[in-house]
């Protein structure tokens, strides 16, 4: 079976999106490993170990990888966070201080609000129909 097993995120800092994806997200920290270059591999999963698409945190590097941090989707919803209860998750995320950008609005394919990472990085938390 094929399947995307990470996704690589652009991120400022290593230990401050640790905590915004852990703490505000509550996603698991799967990995943190020193790499020889002084940067880390850092891994965090929305659900439980092996549930889904990981992401890869990774610092930027230069000029080129730290303009596109927060920012790496033109601006779209470019990421997507399902789950089996939307009121749950909404008010968790509200009270750890995630940003919606929106109410919820409930559309034919579910339920859904868009809000932003700490780097302003597009998100839809979503709820499917089903």
């Amino acid at each position: 079976m094929r399947h995307i097993a990470l996704v690589t995120l652009v991120v400022d800092d290593y230990d401050e999106a640790i905590r915004f994806y852990t703490d505000a997200l509550g996603f698991r920290l799967a990995e943190d490993a020193p790499r020889p270059d002084g940067s880390r591999w850092v891994v965090v999963e929305p659900g439980t170990q092996g549930a889904g698409t990981c992401l890869l945190l990774a610092r930027a590097e230069g000029e080129a990888q730290a303009a596109r941090v927060g920012d790496q989707t033109g601006g779209r919803v470019g990421f997507f966070l399902y789950t089996d209860d939307f009121a749950r998750d909404h008010a968790r995320m509200t009270a750890a201080g995630v940003t919606f950008l929106e109410d919820p609005r409930h559309e034919p394919y579910g339920t859904v609000a868009v809000f932003q990472d700490l780097y302003g990085n597009r998100w839809d938390l979503l709820q499917p129909v089903g």
